[in-house]
C-alpha cells in the first residue's frame, strides 16, 4: 500500500479541487497549516456504537490531501476489531472471485460489473460470502468520487438497514469495494422482475419500514448523511429479507450550522428525485423523503416509478396516483392488483397517507424519516385481512330418468346412486366485489344483460332470419 500513496494523494486532490470547482460538492475554506495538523490529530476516538460521530467528507477534503494511511486511521478511530475495513489486494480478490470468472458475475450497474466470492482476512473470525464492486475505469473521475465517498461513509457508518462495506481494494489502476453477499437481490427484483408471483402485503411493508429507519438513521446523525439517490434497485434484502440501504457514491453530508440546504449539481434518477432539487439543486433530508414516498407508492401498486409503455396519464407513478392516496374510497384504483386484495385495508390506507405526505410538492410540508417509521410501524400488527370462510359445493350425480336406470353405477353387486360432496376454500373478493359491498349503490355496478338470439323467443329469431333473406332485401329496395 506505501507504493499506492501517491497515486491516493491525486486522487484526493482531484475530488477536493475539481469538485469545488464544477460546483458539485461545497468544501469550506481551507484553513492554515497548524490548524490542519491539529484537526487531523483531532480525530475520533474508537468507539464501535452505531451512532458515534464521524468525521464529514466535506471537512475531510479541506484538510488537504489524503494518504492512505489518513484514510486508514481515519476509519480505524471509528471501527475497529471484526467492524474494521479491510485493505484487500488485487491478487485477493481475483483469487476470491474465481479470477472474475462469468459464473460469479452477479450483474452490473452504474459504478461497473459485481461478483460473487469468499474472502478470509485474519480480523474475520471466518470465511465470508461477499460481493465485490469493481469500479470500471471508464467512469473518470465522477467514478473515482463516487468510490471514495462509498469508503469514507460505509466505512464509518453502522446500522442493521445499511449494507455492510468488509473492505476495499486500492492498487494501481484497480478500484473495488467489498460487501456482504445479500442473496436475496434488489427490492426491483422481486417487485418487477420475479417469477415466483407478487411479494405479499406484510413483506412489502417490512420492507419499507426497515428502508425508513436506514434513512432515519443517516438523517438523524450526529453530522447528517443526505442519501441523494434512494430507489428500489438500491434497496437489497439478505436471507432473511431485511432491508439493507447500498450505493452510497451519491451520498452528501448534510447541511451545517445554520445552513439550510446543500447546493450541489443535481445527480440522481429519474422519477426518483425531488422536483425542487431537479429545479433549484438545493438538497435537504426532505429530497431523501420524498424519494422515499416514490418507493413506497411503488411498494402499493406494484408499479415502477417511470413507465413509457403505459398510457400517457399513467406514464408518471406520482402524478397518475398520488391524487387517489388521500381518499378511501378510490384507494382500490391504484393497489396492485397481483395481492388479490389480501392486504390490511386499515394498513393500505394508512401507507397511502403517508406517501401522500412524503411526495408532497412543498419540502416543509413533508414528514421526517423518523416520523415516517412511527407511522409506518403500526401498520405491521394490522391483520383486518377479508374474513371469508368455506363453504360446501355439492356435485350430485344420480340417475334420475327411469329409463336410464341401467347406467347407475354397481358396487357389490348392487345399484347405487352417488353423490359427492367437496369443500373448497372461496377465494379472496375482487376489487370490484368489494367495491360493490362498500358502496351497493354506485352506478358503477349496474347490471347489464346481454341476451342471444334464441333467449329473445323464435319468433324474433325467425324475424331476424327473415331479413337476411335476398327476397326481403328486394322488398327493402322497391
Amino acid at each position: 500500500m506505501a507504493a499506492a500513496a501517491q497515486p491516493w494523494k491525486s486522487l484526493l486532490c482531484c475530488v477536493s479541487g475539481a469538485g469545488a470547482a464544477s460546483g458539485d460538492d461545497d468544501m469550506p475554506s481551507p484553513r492554515r497549516r497548524s490548524q490542519k495538523n491539529r484537526e487531523r490529530r483531532r480525530l475520533l476516538p474508537p468507539s464501535t456504537s452505531s451512532t458515534a460521530s464521524r468525521v464529514s467528507l466535506s471537512s475531510l477534503g479541506s484538510s488537504g490531501p489524503l494518504t492512505p494511511e489518513d484514510l486508514s486511521l481515519t476509519l480505524s478511530s471509528v471501527f475497529s476489531g471484526s467492524t474494521a475495513l479491510h485493505a484487500f489486494t488485487y491478487a485477493d480478490l481475483r483469487a476470491a472471485t474465481g479470477g472474475f470468472s462469468r459464473s460469479n458475475y452477479l450483474g452490473c450497474g452504474g459504478f461497473g460489473p459485481v461478483y460473487r466470492g469468499r474472502v478470509g482476512a485474519p480480523a474475520l473470525e471466518e470465511e465470508m460470502e461477499v460481493a465485490v464492486k469493481y469500479l470500471d475505469p471508464d467512469c473518470g473521475t465522477q467514478g473515482h468520487r463516487e468510490w471514495l465517498a462509498e469508503v469514507f461513509f460505509l466505512g464509518q457508518l453502522r446500522h442493521e438497514n445499511l449494507v455492510r462495506l468488509v473492505g476495499y481494494c486500492y492498487e494501481d489502476e484497480h478500484r473495488m469495494l467489498v460487501y456482504e453477499y445479500m442473496s436475496n437481490g434488489s427490492l426491483e427484483k422481486h417487485l418487477f422482475k420475479s417469477l415466483d408471483g407478487a411479494m405479499p402485503w406484510m413483506r412489502r411493508m417490512e420492507i419499507a419500514v426497515g428502508a425508513a429507519k436506514g434513512l432515519a438513521f443517516l438523517h438523524d446523525a450526529d453530522t447528517p448523511v443526505i442519501y441523494r439517490d434512494f430507489k428500489a434497485s438500491n434497496i437489497l434484502l439478505d436471507e432473511d429479507y431485511t432491508t439493507k440501504l447500498s450505493d452510497f457514491g451519491l451520498a452528501k453530508d448534510g447541511p451545517q450550522g445554520d445552513a439550510t440546504h446543500v447546493t450541489t449539481r443535481v445527480m440522481g434518477t429519474n422519477g426518483y428525485a425531488a422536483p425542487e432539487y431537479i429545479m433549484t439543486g438545493h438538497l435537504t433530508a426532505k429530497s431523501d423523503v420524498y424519494s422515499f414516498g416514490v418507493v413506497l407508492l411503488e411498494l402499493l401498486t406494484g408499479r415502477r416509478s417511470v413507465d413509457r409503455a403505459r398510457r400517457p396519464r399513467e406514464q408518471s407513478l406520482v402524478d397518475w396516483a398520488r391524487p387517489y392516496l388521500k381518499k378511501a374510497d378510490k384507494l382500490n384504483r391504484v393497489m396492485d392488483p397481483a395481492l388479490e386484495c389480501e392486504y390490511s385495508c386499515r394498513g393500505a390506507e394508512r401507507a397511502a397517507m403517508v406517501a401522500y405526505k412524503c411526495l408532497s410538492q412543498k419540502p416543509k410540508s413533508r414528514p421526517t424519516m423518523r416520523e415516517v417509521v412511527q407511522a409506518l410501524e403500526p401498520i405491521l400488527d394490522m391483520n383486518d385481512y377479508l374474513q371469508i370462510g368455506p363453504f360446501v359445493f355439492t356435485v350430485i350425480v344420480e340417475d334420475v330418468n327411469e329409463k336410464n336406470e341401467d347406467k347407475g353405477k354397481m358396487v357389490d353387486g348392487e345399484k347405487v346412486n352417488m353423490r359427492i360432496e367437496t369443500t373448497v376454500q372461496e377465494k379472496r373478493q375482487s376489487h370490484q366485489d368489494r367495491h360493490r359491498q362498500k358502496f351497493p349503490n354506485s352506478a358503477v355496478h349496474a347490471d347489464v344483460v346481454l341476451h342471444r338470439d334464441g333467449e329473445l323467443g323464435p319468433h324474433i329469431s325467425a324475424l331476424r332470419r327473415h331479413r337476411r333473406t335476398s327476397s326481403y332485401v328486394k322488398e327493402r329496395g322497391a
